[in-house]
């Protein structure tokens, strides 16, 4: 382990400030960025996604509706893309959200505007395969955002045997077995969420007995009682994301767990910040501990470095990164003076 966490960035290349995938190092013990450098050009980076082994990493060109497969170089901080021919995903538009088996045997991408979920398979190089594709139908109660199915994020199961499926435009969040050949079987069981909620991004407790969603639409946190053998999914209870006297426009973006599993933190986009949750171990419930600002405009996403340390914020609509510690006791975050500039970040991963 070196002295510094080594952190990817995607970002949004339709503005011309943005070349591609970025990285910069963050050192582990002040929290301190260093200058971020282009590892790689590529066209609307969405989403990044490592392989177990920290090899390979996925994302998405938008322009060109597809994955696409990079390799690794963690010692300089550079993306090499695969030689071999990588498929669209399955449309028209590109997925927005992608999740990696620890096998490295199946890519699962979520498709916001044709509604549908993909699973491609993985070759012995890290090549991509032909998709197989599951659509959705419906709708919900907001007029203009679910018009139809939005499928917007997919998360494995700890034990890696469900596909949870989150569609922003159906209010559902859908079980998928995931077959021996990569494939999603049919749907095991599904949860209807309020209308008008707007599920988009979902993370499982460490002990796996809950799921907790965030809501684009309705600025809440969903949290589920999950059963492992058979996908199902029963509701425990539904937490506000923002300040009771908040009456401006916002969306939800962003939902992390603390690797200690006791913290839940989520993010605004309109407040501009981060809410912090004490998360009940037994029952999985979320209490409100803090909101504060994320220091920059759309905070679309954020990680937290893996001891639990730090939570870094990427921000859309200004060119800023910015870091908080967290307090190992109580999760509260207090903003740091360390920030980096970054255009259009829409993704933060932490390599390392």
């Amino acid at each position: 382990m070196g002295s510094s966490y080594l952190i990817f960035l995607g970002t949004y290349t339709r503005s011309a400030a943005s070349r591609g995938i970025y990285a910069v190092r963050m050192e582990r013990e002040t929290g301190r960025l260093d200058t971020p450098w282009l590892a790689t050009e590529a066209a609307d980076p969405g989403w990044l996604e490592f392989s177990a082994e920290r090899r390979l990493l996925y994302t998405i060109h938008a322009s060109a509706a597809q994955a696409v497969a990079y390799r690794v170089d963690a010692d300089a901080g550079r993306l090499t893309p695969l030689t071999s021919p990588l498929p669209a995903s399955g449309g028209t538009a590109a997925p927005c959200h992608l999740a990696l088996d620890r096998t490295g045997r199946v890519l699962l991408a979520a498709n916001y505007h044709e509604g549908f979920v993909a699973s491609l398979p993985v070759g012995s190089d890290g090549s991509l395969g032909a998709p197989a594709v599951v659509r959705h139908s419906g709708r919900s109660a907001h007029p203009s955002r679910q018009e139809k199915p939005h499928v917007h994020s997919v998360t494995l199961s700890p034990d890696e045997r469900f596909v949870l499926v989150a569609d922003l435009g159906t209010d559902r969040v859908t079980s998928y077995p995931l077959l021996a050949d990569g494939t999603l079987g049919a749907a095991a069981a599904q949860f209807a969420a309020k209308p008008g909620a707007g599920p988009r991004h979902a993370k499982f407790s460490a002990d796996g007995r809950h799921l907790h969603v965030v809501n684009e639409l309705d600025n809440t946190i969903t949290t589920l009682a999950y059963d492992a053998a058979t996908g199902g999914l029963t509701l425990l209870g539904i937490v506000n994301t923002l300040p009771a006297d908040f009456t401006g426009a916002n969306t939800t973006a962003e939902i992390r767990v603390h690797p200690s599993g006791g913290f839940v933190y989520a993010s605004n986009r309109g407040h501009d910040s981060i809410a912090v949750f004490a998360r009940e171990e037994a029952s999985g419930r979320l209490q409100h501990l803090q909101t504060i600002a994320s220091g920059g405009r759309t905070p679309r996403n954020f990680a937290l470095s893996p001891d639990g340390r730090w939570l870094v914020c990427g921000h859309q609509d200004t060119p800023l990164l910015t870091v908080f510690e967290v307090d190992a006791a109580t999760g509260r975050l207090t903003r740091t003076p360390h920030s980096a500039e970054v255009p259009v970040c829409i993704c933060v991963a932490f390599f390392d």
